[in-house]
């Protein structure tokens, strides 16, 4: 299983970025799928998630209204659309596979991350 994220990089306060996430290994109609994030001397926050049990998707209430996930299960590809960012949205992202269908459940794989930097 490969979770391959990308799309990071340095953007101003009120920018965008999309992030992609390439998975191999397994469907994303299978798992669960989402992103988290990290940053330095901080604790992991979950940021986003898509359960394929129903549907429903989730978003941390920092990010709500801000960003978007997707995923296109032609491209086996998980996205995240970031708009209006700021300073506190400075973190490595990760894309990340749950152990089942529902995003309550566990993390299972997750990848390398990628950064991104809201700076002026």
């Amino acid at each position: 299983v490969q979770l391959q994220a990308s799309g990071g990089g340095l953007v101003q306060p009120g920018g965008s970025l999309r992030l992609s996430c390439v998975v191999s290994g397994f469907t994303l109609d299978d798992y669960a799928i989402g992103w988290f994030r990290q940053a330095p001397g901080k604790e992991r926050e979950d940021v986003s998630c898509i359960s394929v049990s129903d549907g429903t998707i989730w978003y941390a209430g920092s990010v709500k209204g801000r960003f978007t996930i997707s995923k296109d299960n032609a491209k086996n590809t998980l996205y995240l659309q970031m708009n209006s960012l700021n300073p506190e949205d400075t973190a490595v992202y990760h894309c990340t596979s749950h152990i089942n269908a529902n995003c309550l459940s566990s993390y299972d794989y997750w990848g390398q991350g990628t950064q991104v930097t809201v700076s002026s």
